[in-house]
């Protein structure tokens, strides 16, 4: 009787596994088991997938097809006739394992046993059954061996990317906040192996306490080590003074608000965000600066028709600065009210606010804004809101395809460590700030160097400030 010789395999891929599998069993293995096992790392982190598959290098049946059957010690005087044994398709936990089984149809009966004649009648006759025929594999199934493992849609790839970069994230975070939690138990050998002076520590965890990320805390104290010497590291006026250059070269911004065009033209700003973060009052503010300040025509359109107070709330900024407003209801009425506003150097388009999670909601949003065709497309952002809720929002109306951002309410939040964060992963500049609600005074051009020193102050970095 013939055995089965079973051989395990493991690759980084299943492709990687399946090529193991030919090479040493030959084209013609039948794969029994297929799972994906973890390996390597510590405690569960760092460790990665491979593949194992158990694979035979014959057929699965055939030793169940060529057994000895003991007959009845009755004598007998004539061979026995036995029927071919039936088999049932076999049943795979595994996908992998069933894609490479061979077909129902594949398993062909084996013909009728030969006659065996009998030396006597007290031995019992032993029929024997010829060894079946060599399985013929389907074309689907010998291409399976080959299958594609990479995601087959873009929305599925990007899904994966996605969550792997979230997993990379939240290691590299969880790794540096344990390194900072030594810092502050008196540990000054924990950034990266090397050694920390008493005014470094302090700045890795005073950008913590400003809620800072961990890991872009302890990248901009490495770029502020990296950047003094010994003498200047105990120094703690210097390690501050760097540490504020540091945070600004992360910080990018526009410098304000863009000069209109001074030519024949008209510059369209569309601002988009989610609902509670002062878009229409940021608009009033942004119409005001081009109308008394540098004296150029101003438009109004108003898509936000979901809700009559903002509608009211606009029209009323326009009555006392003395814009033209426009309402629009559908897409196709802001491409008029375009047309009507076509002698304004600046026009100016609110939008409805939208959650992040409703989908259709945010398509409807889309028309509008293609109706409108923006040269410039706003983001609006509150300073006050919770990071994840900033970082939801950013993710939701990138898709708008946003070229700055307007952080407001700057004045109500208590640290700005979540806010730079939030930008950092942007890598959209920051155009303007707002600080208040007074039109159109509380509103300033963004500077990198101005918001580096908000992120280091607590709790109110206006006040702190003098702003």
């Amino acid at each position: 009787m013939a055995s089965m010789q079973l051989k395990t395999f493991r690759g980084n891929s299943m492709a990687d596994a399946l090529a193991e599998v030919k090479k040493v069993l030959g084209s013609e293995a039948v794969i029994l088991h297929a799972r994906t096992i973890r390996v390597g790392g510590v405690i569960g982190f760092g460790a990665k997938n491979q593949y194992e598959i158990t694979a035979s290098a014959g057929t699965p049946g055939a030793d169940l097809r060529q057994p000895r059957i003991a007959q009845s010690p009755r004598p007998v005087s004539k061979p026995i006739e036995v029927a071919a044994p039936q088999f049932e398709p076999a049943k795979f936990s595994n996908p992998t394992a069933a894609a490479i089984a061979p077909s129902e149809s594949a398993i062909a009966s084996p013909p009728a046993p030969s006659p065996v004649p009998t030396a006597g009648a007290s031995e019992s006759p032993v029929v024997q059954i010829p060894p079946p025929r060599p399985a013929v594999r389907s074309a689907s199934a010998r291409l399976a061996t080959r299958a594609d493992l990479k995601p087959t849609t873009e929305w599925a790839a990007r899904s994966v990317d996605e969550e792997l970069a979230s997993i990379k994230r939240l290691v590299g975070q969880l790794l540096q906040e344990q390194r900072i939690s030594a810092v502050r138990s008196g540990n000054r050998q924990t950034l990266n192996g090397v050694g920390m002076s008493d005014p470094l520590s302090n700045a890795l965890i005073l950008l913590t306490d400003r809620l800072v990320s961990a890991t872009l805390a302890s990248e901009l104290v490495g770029e502020v080590r990296d950047a003094l010497d010994q003498s200047e590291l105990d120094d703690e006026s210097v390690v501050r003074s760097m540490l504020l250059t540091r945070l600004a070269a992360r910080i990018r911004v526009t410098g304000g608000l863009t000069p209109p065009p001074s030519t024949a033209g008209t510059l369209v700003i569309g601002v988009v965000g989610p609902t509670g973060v002062g878009k229409t009052t940021t608009i009033a503010k942004i119409a005001a600066t081009y109308k008394l300040r540098h004296g150029k025509r101003v438009g109004l359109i108003t898509c936000d028709t979901y809700r009559i107070a903002a509608v009211d709330q606009l029209r009323t900024y326009a009555n006392i600065i003395g814009l033209p407003l426009k309402v629009a209801l559908t897409p196709m009425e802001v491409t008029s009210a375009k047309a009507q506003l076509a002698d304004c150097d600046v026009l100016l388009v609110d939008t409805p606010g939208r959650a992040p999670s409703d989908q259709k909601r945010l398509d409807e949003l889309r028309r509008f804004v293609d109706a409108a065709a923006p040269r410039e497309t706003h983001l609006a952002l509150a300073a006050c809101a919770a990071e994840g809720v900033m970082r939801s929002a950013a993710r939701a109306f990138g898709k708008l395809g946003p070229d700055r951002v307007l952080l407001t309410k700057v004045d109500e939040a208590d640290t700005l460590g979540p806010a730079f964060n939030v930008l950092s992963e942007l890598n959209l500049p920051l155009a303007c700030v707002t600080t208040g609600q007074e039109v159109p005074d509380d509103m300033e051009g963004a500077s990198a160097e101005r918001f580096a020193r908000w992120v280091l102050e607590h709790p109110s970095p206006v006040a702190a400030t003098g702003a």
